[in-house]
């Protein structure tokens, strides 16, 4: 029930007994205002940028209705704001709006001493783990490579980078999200208010109620959309990233095959030509006839043997391309202010974008998908470039391009689903994302963390993804995966001769040991004679030791995917989902449950464990107070502070005893191939 009581100089509403927000002429609860419009982007790149803005703090109102449901104010005929209770939770919407109006400022009521968890991808935690309690949060969609690199005020202070998501949860029991795609700015930095800033009037922002935390991501995720279960193929083993063309590919599956790596599907890296080492575009989004003369028949024969082909796409299109060519011919491109296709830096060349906002856009990309990929017998792909939008670009939908920008990757997700729908390859085939933003969970079966800097760097390095994946799924997504091996282009001179020797090795190592006990264990680094990873025999046998553990856990896989679907509790989760009266776990960053049953706390490097630890390949870790199973030596543990070995091919990683799945963990252990 909606509790309103007012006077003439202020009011509160509450919820069930609980404070939503309050009123005064001295603290309002809302302000309007007009600001100077965002700034051009220079070649594809930019973000917003601080601006200078006139902001009217709406004092005055009057309750135009009240009800136990619903409740409506006036605010001196600049805003109304309508508070409507449905299925237990708060949809707090607004109207009346100057439409020259483009910022909105908002203060909810907060708590001192609770824990704040969500807004997407994160960055490096701090020393309270992912508690959000006491940040400003900025929300943009963006990226740091060559196309899409932001300039100005907001790329030093992101918090959330190619998947932010306008949503958090609270440990008082409670979760909100905001209904925009303009920027959007999370103040927690006060005990006793949060403050949401938006660019631009939000369409709804919600709030739901629960009384603990699995219960409380269940409702945030039914509400924001939950992500359909991927095909099953895709837990038979590792995806494997190769190229240097057909018959050096097929060398090289046979090499894995026979070195015993369980295989679901191979990665083709250069299925469309050699990508440009500064931005990773190809020649053009098309089968490489030179490279690959016969892919349909490959794909084919690959089927035959249980083997899927993954390739990869994207709404830029290089500007020398045929495709590009075709593209501007059919008005799919997106404009500049004097209707010329607007062109993004692209290294010393440049490339257009695909309009996805309009139907010709929309239908040529899918046309494209359906022929290039899917023609070519793909069974997925990467779908890359989604946040590229240029903040000066005129859409044909005819949105400005700023309020647009972030919710580009939800656009291109639709774009693939729809794709596959209508080949009739819902069942069989998906694809993944690396950038989303609020709603892109309805359209996309699965993410991925992208390329990751060399190294272990808890920044944007192997040490990045426990924070990353922990943060997104307690954003309501659940079908994320780490792309093994991040970014291996090789320095020059001594220091990328160095990167070449034992360090990349154990680093590659301890990435495949994490992508095992993930949804899906992708290897981005090429096999081939580029310049990634070379198969060496140590390699060679741990990527088969953990493909098979990978393989083995099938039955798991599945189990925790189902139960994201029908529940939205993620694959990758944190442990305050199950154990939240412990106060040791809401500090957690760096290990996490897999499914109900898996405590993984992978070796992440230098940069994450002690030198004592580094010396004797040990990993320290927290159980929480529990009955868990050592899942290599069978020791049993109650909980606390725990040290383990974990040399290579054997992560830290502890099943709970009460599992229903223990015989399967048991088999495992006993089973698997040992590493030489």
């Amino acid at each position: 029930m909606i509790s309103l009581e007012s006077s003439p100089e202020a009011f509160s509403i509450a919820v069930d007994g609980r404070r939503i927000l309050s009123h005064s002429r001295r603290l309002p609860c809302v302000e309007l205002g007009r600001s100077e419009g965002l700034p051009k982007a220079p070649r594809g790149r930019g973000g917003p940028r601080r601006r200078r803005a006139a902001a009217l703090r709406l004092k005055a109102f009057k309750v135009v209705e009240s009800a136990p449901d619903y409740v409506a104010i006036d605010f001196a005929g600049k805003l109304r704001m309508a508070f409507r209770l449905k299925e237990g939770r708060l949809r707090i919407s607004f109207s009346r709006c100057d439409a020259e109006t483009n910022l909105f400022r908002l203060r909810l009521a907060a708590w001192p001493g609770e824990r704040l968890y969500g807004c997407g991808e994160r960055g490096r935690p701090r020393s309270s783990g992912l508690d959000l309690k006491g940040e400003l949060v900025p929300l943009w969609v963006r990226d740091s490579g060559e196309l899409g690199e932001d300039s100005g005020w907001l790329r030093s202070r992101a918090r959330a980078e190619r998947f932010p998501v306008p949503a958090f949860l609270s440990s008082l029991g409670y979760w909100c999200a905001v209904d925009t795609s303009a920027y959007v700015r999370f103040d927690f930095r006060r005990k006793s208010a949060t403050l949401i800033e938006a660019w631009a009037l939000p369409r709804e922002i919600v709030l739901g109620f629960a009384p603990d935390a699995p219960s409380l991501l269940s409702d945030m995720s039914s509400v924001l959309g939950r992500q359909a279960e991927p095909p099953s193929w895709c837990f038979d083993g590792a995806c494997v990233g190769l190229e240097g063309g057909q018959a050096e590919v097929e060398r090289q599956v046979e090499l894995l095959l026979e070195a015993g790596v369980k295989l679901s599907s191979i990665w083709l890296k250069d299925w469309c030509g050699r990508r440009a080492p500064a931005t990773g575009l190809p020649p053009d989004w098309r089968r490489d006839e030179s490279l690959y003369p016969g892919l349909p028949e490959l794909a084919a024969r690959w089927r035959g043997r249980g083997l899927r082909l993954i390739g990869s796409v994207g709404p830029v299109l290089p500007a020398g391309g045929k495709l590009y060519a075709e593209a501007s011919a059919a008005g799919a491109c997106v404009k500049d202010e004097r209707g010329r296709d607007r062109l993004l830096g692209a290294g010393a060349s440049s490339a257009a974008l695909v309009d996805l906002s309009g139907e010709a856009g929309s239908a040529w990309m899918k046309g494209l998908i359906s022929r290039e990929l899917l023609g070519s017998g793909m069974a997925g792909w990467e779908a890359d470039y989604g946040e590229q939008l240029p903040l000066d670009a005129v859409l044909a939908s005819g949105e400005e391009a700023a309020r647009a920008h972030n919710r580009w990757p939800v656009l291109w997700a639709r774009v693939n689903r729809e794709a596959i729908e209508e080949a009739g390859r819902s069942g069989e085939a998906f694809f993944f994302l690396r950038s989303g933003w609020l709603g892109s969970t309805r359209q996309a079966r699965g993410f991925c963390s992208g390329e990751r800097s060399l190294g272990f760097s808890r920044l944007d390095g192997l040490s990045s993804l426990v924070p990353a994946a922990l943060s997104l799924g307690l954003s309501g997504i659940g079908f994320w995966q780490a792309e093994a091996g991040g970014c291996l282009e090789a320095g020059k001179g001594r220091r990328g001769a160095a990167l070449r020797g034992r360090l990349e090795a154990e680093r590659l190592w301890r990435w495949m040991e994490l992508s095992a006990f993930s949804p899906f264990f992708r290897l981005g680094v090429a096999l081939g004679p580029g310049e990634g990873w070379g198969p060496d025999a140590e390699s060679l046998s741990l990527l088969a030791r953990m493909s098979e553990v990978f393989a083995a856990l099938k039955p798991y896989h599945i189990a925790a995917v189902a139960e994201y679907e029908a529940e939205g509790l993620p694959p990758m989760r944190h442990p305050w989902l199950h154990y939240g009266s412990d106060p040791a776990v809401q500090t957690i960053a760096y290990q996490y449950l897999y499914g109900r049953d898996l405590m993984v706390a992978p070796a992440l490097g230098p940069e994450a464990s002690s030198a004592r630890a580094r010396a004797k390949r040990l990993t320290e870790l927290y159980l929480p107070e529990d009955d868990w199973v050592h899942l290599w030596t069978s020791r049993s543990f109650r909980g606390g502070p725990v040290t383990v070995e974990s040399p290579p091919g054997c992560p830290a990683v502890f099943y709970r005893a009460a599992s229903g799945f223990a015989p399967l963990f048991d088999t495992l252990r006993r089973t698997v191939r040992r590493q030489s």
